[in-house]
């Protein structure tokens, strides 16, 4: 196994087979999934499997996700311990937050899974989405939508070099990308993309379009209401959940969305023929 310079990847070696015949060893670049300690006030809140980089993007979307922090400001300083393990071995980061936000408000107590956006909450009722429903104005033509698959996937660099990472695209309503995070864990790449957002100081995003690379499950619409985006759009399919909670709460919710064609699952008032 060789490090690459980028942490996201990390090349192996193998031995590659077409059509029953060994054509011989080679190396290929894989993603890198590695677990992030997270200590909120000196205590041991939570673990979260993801891909190196963006750390404390991933790490100010999340907090604000579980509504742990309402703002940037809440959180007072974030700070890598001066020894560090390996990237690829794990990593931590101490999060000091203001009186007002208590460690307790993260209510998760084992490892979090980088598949996995709701591993460890205690009850159904900790599920519940502690914000309003999305107001916006926001409208656009369908084919400004089919546009968007390739705009991401052209984007993504560590998924073009290992082809084992999900990425979230932010775009404007014209159909220009604002940002765009990628990660193992589908959950994992939009917390880095609203916590950029939110460091950025540009939430609410209201008149923003997210693009996602796979299916939508319920905590990808649940981050999305928490940071006010209106429109998401998804390659893949909704869960049942993902289209209640998108209807629920004012999103129009778009999946299989491909150069010709998509369906709309909710609020399809918002998409122009």
């Amino acid at each position: 196994m060789k490090t690459q310079p980028n942490e996201a990847t990390v090349q192996y070696s193998i031995e590659q087979f077409r059509g029953g015949h060994r054509l011989g060893p080679t190396t290929d670049d894989v993603a890198v999934e590695a677990p992030l300690e997270i200590r909120v006030d000196g205590h041991d809140s939570t673990i979260l499997m993801r891909t190196p980089g963006h750390d404390e993007e991933l790490i100010l979307g999340f907090l604000f996700n579980e509504s742990v922090i309402r703002s940037a400001s809440d959180v007072l300083s974030i700070e890598r311990p001066a020894e560090q393990p390996n990237a690829f071995k794990g990593q931590s980061i101490e999060i000091r937050l203001t009186p007002a936000r208590s460690p307790q408000g993260l209510n998760r107590s084992f490892l979090s899974s980088s598949s996995c956006g709701s591993c460890g909450k205690s009850s159904i009722d900790s599920l519940a989405i502690a914000a309003p429903p999305v107001v916006s104005q926001l409208s656009i033509n369908s084919d400004l939508i089919m546009r968007l698959p390739d705009q991401l996937k052209a984007a993504q660099s560590t998924f073009h070099q290992t082809g084992g990472v999900h990425a979230s695209g932010l775009f404007t309503p014209e159909g220009d990308l604002i940002a765009i995070r990628e990660d193992v864990g589908r959950h994992n790449a939009l917390d880095k993309l609203i916590g950029w957002a939110l460091g950025d100081d540009r939430l609410p995003l209201n008149q923003c379009i997210l693009m996602l690379s796979g299916r939508i499950s319920y905590e990808l619409v649940q981050k999305a209401v928490m940071a006010s985006i209106p429109i998401v759009a998804a390659v893949g399919a909704p869960s049942s959940m993902a289209i209640d909670i998108a209807d629920r709460y004012g999103i129009t919710l778009t999946g299989f969305v491909r150069p010709d064609s998509l369906n709309a699952y909710t609020h399809a008032t918002r998409i122009r023929r």
